[in-house]
Protein backbone atom coordinates (compact mmCIF):
# COMPACT_ATOMS: atom_id res chain seq x y z
CA UNK A 1 0.00 0.00 0.00
CA UNK A 2 1.20 3.50 -0.73
CA UNK A 3 1.69 5.97 2.10
CA UNK A 4 2.40 9.70 1.99
CA UNK A 5 4.79 10.82 4.72
CA UNK A 6 4.35 14.57 5.18
CA UNK A 7 7.28 16.35 6.81
CA UNK A 8 6.47 19.29 9.10
CA UNK A 9 8.90 21.61 10.87
CA UNK A 10 9.22 25.24 11.89
CA UNK A 11 10.47 27.11 8.81
CA UNK A 12 11.81 29.89 11.01
CA UNK A 13 14.17 27.61 12.92
CA UNK A 14 14.92 24.69 10.60
CA UNK A 15 18.57 24.52 9.58
CA UNK A 16 19.67 22.89 6.35
CA UNK A 17 23.11 21.95 7.63
CA UNK A 18 25.41 19.53 5.81
CA UNK A 19 24.72 17.03 8.61
CA UNK A 20 20.94 17.32 8.13
CA UNK A 21 21.22 17.03 4.35
CA UNK A 22 23.50 14.00 4.76
CA UNK A 23 20.94 12.39 7.07
CA UNK A 24 18.23 12.93 4.44
CA UNK A 25 20.46 11.46 1.72
CA UNK A 26 21.09 8.40 3.92
CA UNK A 27 17.37 7.97 4.63
CA UNK A 28 16.50 8.30 0.94
CA UNK A 29 19.11 5.68 0.07
CA UNK A 30 17.72 3.36 2.76
CA UNK A 31 14.16 3.46 1.40
CA UNK A 32 15.42 3.18 -2.18
CA UNK A 33 17.54 0.14 -1.29
CA UNK A 34 14.54 -1.39 0.52
CA UNK A 35 12.46 -1.03 -2.64
CA UNK A 36 9.71 1.05 -0.98
CA UNK A 37 10.67 4.50 -2.34
CA UNK A 38 8.32 6.00 -4.94
CA UNK A 39 9.11 9.73 -4.76
CA UNK A 40 10.22 12.37 -2.29
CA UNK A 41 10.84 16.10 -2.58
CA UNK A 42 11.47 19.13 -0.41
CA UNK A 43 9.02 22.00 -0.85
CA UNK A 44 9.67 25.72 -1.21
CA UNK A 45 8.61 27.73 1.88
CA UNK A 46 5.92 29.59 -0.12
CA UNK A 47 2.39 28.56 -1.03
CA UNK A 48 -0.82 29.94 -2.52
CA UNK A 49 -4.22 28.78 -1.34
CA UNK A 50 -7.13 28.69 -3.78
CA UNK A 51 -10.74 28.76 -2.59
CA UNK A 52 -13.80 28.83 -4.85
CA UNK A 53 -16.85 30.45 -3.26
CA UNK A 54 -19.98 31.38 -5.16
CA UNK A 55 -18.30 30.32 -8.40
CA UNK A 56 -15.39 32.75 -8.01
CA UNK A 57 -11.82 31.71 -7.28
CA UNK A 58 -9.91 33.62 -4.62
CA UNK A 59 -6.15 33.17 -4.27
CA UNK A 60 -4.35 34.06 -1.06
CA UNK A 61 -0.75 33.79 0.02
CA UNK A 62 -0.27 31.12 2.57
CA UNK A 63 -1.55 29.02 4.25
CA UNK A 64 -0.85 30.91 7.43
CA UNK A 65 -2.02 28.28 9.85
CA UNK A 66 -2.07 28.91 13.56
CA UNK A 67 0.69 26.37 14.02
CA UNK A 68 4.43 26.46 14.51
CA UNK A 69 5.06 23.71 11.96
CA UNK A 70 4.78 24.05 8.20
CA UNK A 71 4.78 21.42 5.45
CA UNK A 72 8.35 21.26 4.16
CA UNK A 73 8.46 18.10 2.08
CA UNK A 74 7.23 14.58 1.59
CA UNK A 75 8.03 11.00 0.75
CA UNK A 76 5.68 8.54 -0.91
CA UNK A 77 6.51 4.97 -0.01
CA UNK A 78 5.01 1.63 -0.99
CA UNK A 79 4.95 -0.25 2.31
CA UNK A 80 3.56 -3.63 3.31
CA UNK A 81 1.46 -2.06 6.06
CA UNK A 82 1.02 0.94 8.35
CA UNK A 83 3.54 -0.36 10.88
CA UNK A 84 6.27 -0.40 8.23
CA UNK A 85 5.33 3.13 7.10
CA UNK A 86 5.42 4.37 10.70
CA UNK A 87 8.82 2.76 11.18
CA UNK A 88 10.22 4.64 8.19
CA UNK A 89 8.53 7.87 9.32
CA UNK A 90 10.39 7.67 12.63
CA UNK A 91 13.68 7.52 10.70
CA UNK A 92 13.08 10.77 8.77
CA UNK A 93 15.58 13.27 10.21
CA UNK A 94 12.97 15.98 10.82
CA UNK A 95 11.03 13.64 13.13
CA UNK A 96 13.56 14.73 15.79
CA UNK A 97 12.58 18.42 15.61
CA UNK A 98 9.19 18.49 13.89
CA UNK A 99 6.61 15.89 13.00
CA UNK A 100 5.82 13.38 10.28
CA UNK A 101 2.21 12.82 9.27
CA UNK A 102 1.58 9.42 7.71
CA UNK A 103 -1.39 9.09 5.37
CA UNK A 104 -2.45 6.03 3.42
CA UNK A 105 -3.18 6.73 -0.24
CA UNK A 106 -6.77 5.85 -1.18
CA UNK A 107 -6.64 3.39 -4.06
CA UNK A 108 -9.21 4.37 -6.68
CA UNK A 109 -10.60 1.89 -9.18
Amino acid sequence: MRYLLLIYDNEATVEHTPEMMGAYEAFTKEVQDAGVYIVGEPLQPTATTVRVRGGAAANTDGPFAETKEQLGGYYMLDCANLDQALGYAAKIPTAKTGSIEVRPIMEMG
